[in-house]
């Protein structure tokens, strides 16, 4: 990174951190730019996709029925974008059996996004959005996994910066604040969160998003938390009742787009180009949501019909619901679900197996783990 790719419409400074290697510290927001035509088009379809979406969690016959399903798909795509593969069927494995270890390290990170999310929604009810929660947050992504040895849950004390790994800061792409600038950085940040401006909150948070990667305040996780934070703070805006909007899907799809749009806000302050882009994502992912919620409770009518008709018990009914928040159990899982004996979940189990709702996945003859496969494709279908 060099002084010379800043031009005079750079949002912040460029100055030499401690090794005498240059950096860019971002300017406190918002910044001053003016919203187009475009951007009020834009604008407008994104606040009415996302009204429709809005609309569409409240008429949830159970308002936390498609909430797992959603957010296991945004971890896998969040840590995607990172370069952390895992599949659906991956996570559910290691979330039903809980062993020490998962086949792979990319799985406990992509397991630990939704255990970071479970925890910030619950969190909200008793804290708001600050730095406070960010590092809370951090923590449990980096539990347990690569990067656990940075300092999880504590901004970093040392230089970053963001290029291709292995190679060193001079070639690096970007390199955000010094230390005791992201200090001060980061604190104009939570005023900013804690004092709204005049500008719309989808304005604001495409503003927030780029500020939280530019100052990039932990050693690994930085893209991760600040994706996440989109979802929190729609929640905590109050502009979806339950978390049901992700951008990850969109992101990962034009990575590419999504990088450069970042960096030329930092080069050149070319806010309105990131706005537009962030709010056609809103726009199309607030579309998908609505039709893939659409098609999940279109399959859980489905399901209920059927086990209504086959006169099946009301605790098969609840293993169902179940099934849409996790799509995976086990048969010690679902005793403890339905508090019966193990034999009685067996036979409820069997029930959903023998309607074409259940699938024995592990064809071993002890501890089975059973998948909603209807679930899962429905989930992760493109």
């Amino acid at each position: 990174m060099k002084p010379t790719d800043f031009n005079k419409n750079a949002p912040g400074q460029v100055v030499k951190n401690l090794d005498g290697q240059w950096s860019f510290v971002p300017a406190a927001l918002p910044p001053k730019f003016d919203l187009n035509w475009e951007t009020v088009h834009l604008l407008s379809k994104a606040e009415r996709e996302l009204g429709r979406l809005a609309g569409a969690g409240q008429n949830l016959p159970n308002p936390h029925l498609l909430i797992g399903s959603f957010l296991r798909r945004e971890a896998i795509l969040s840590s995607r974008i990172e370069g952390t593969v895992s599949t659906a069927d991956e996570l559910l494995l290691f979330e039903i059996e809980s062993p020490a270890e998962p086949p792979k390290p990319d799985v406990r990170e992509v397991s630990n996004y939704v255990r970071a999310m479970e925890y910030g929604l619950k969190r909200l009810d008793e804290l708001p959005v600050c730095l406070r929660l960010v590092g809370e947050l951090h923590e449990k992504l980096m539990q347990g996994v690569r990067g656990y040895a940075q300092r999880p849950g504590e901004f970093r004390n040392v230089q970053n910066y963001i290029g291709q790994q292995g190679q060193p800061i001079n070639t690096a792409r970007f390199v955000p604040p010094p230390v005791e600038q992201m200090h001060q950085s980061l604190q104009e940040l939570e005023k900013f969160w804690g004092n709204p401006s005049e500008l719309p909150v989808l304005v604001e948070l495409a503003l927030i998003h780029y500020q939280f990667e530019a100052i990039h305040p932990f050693r690994d996780g930085n893209g991760r938390i600040g994706r996440l934070l989109i979802t929190l703070l729609l929640c905590e805006r109050k502009l979806l009742p339950q978390p049901l909007l992700y951008l990850s899907a969109y992101l990962e799809r034009n990575r590419n787009a999504y990088m450069d749009h970042l960096l030329a806000i930092s080069q050149r302050g070319a806010w309105v180009e990131w706005v537009n882009f962030f709010l056609r994502g809103v726009a199309e992912q607030s579309q998908d949501a609505v039709e893939r919620l659409n098609r999940l409770l279109e399959l859980w009518r489905g399901y209920r019909q059927k086990l209504q008709l086959a006169q099946s018990s009301a605790l098969c009914l609840k293993l169902v619901d179940e099934l849409f928040r996790i799509p995976a159990i086990t048969v010690t899982g679902a005793a403890k679900l339905l508090d019966v004996t193990h034999r009685a979940a067996q036979l409820n189990v069997n029930k959903l197996v023998a309607g074409g709702i259940l699938k024995e996945v592990t064809h071993r003859k002890r501890n089975r783990i059973y998948v909603a496969t209807e679930i899962v494709q429905t989930i992760e279908k493109n």
